[in-house]
């Protein structure tokens, strides 16, 4: 897939479906519970390794329990293959971590 190429909110359902994360307007918005500050703390660590690997970084918000991220590609102004990848990958961690979708 073209990593260039912005995606539609269309083009993402399918994948999307079922993750923490939704398509809205020009990101991927997703959030997950954790079970108290440092939890949520380890989980920003780990995805920070992934994004610097990827050299894709989102946004994110940190609070007790709680962690939220957005994904876009600045370079091309929206959603692209690279920011699908990296909500699997942050959905994989997350999993892992045992933080669960929502806020």
């Amino acid at each position: 897939m073209d990593q260039q190429r912005i995606l539609s909110p269309d083009d993402t359902a399918d994948e999307l479906a079922g993750t923490a994360f939704v398509h809205v307007g020009e990101q991927l918005a997703g959030a997950y519970a954790t079970a108290d500050f440092a939890s949520a703390v380890r989980l920003v660590d780990a995805v920070a390794v992934v994004a610097d690997e990827a050299d894709h970084h989102p946004d994110i918000r940190l609070g007790w329990g709680r962690v939220e991220f957005e994904l876009s590609s600045h370079d091309v102004g929206g959603v692209t293959s690279r920011d699908l990848a990296l909500a699997r990958r942050i959905g994989d961690i997350a999993e892992e971590q045992g933080a669960k979708p929502g806020n």
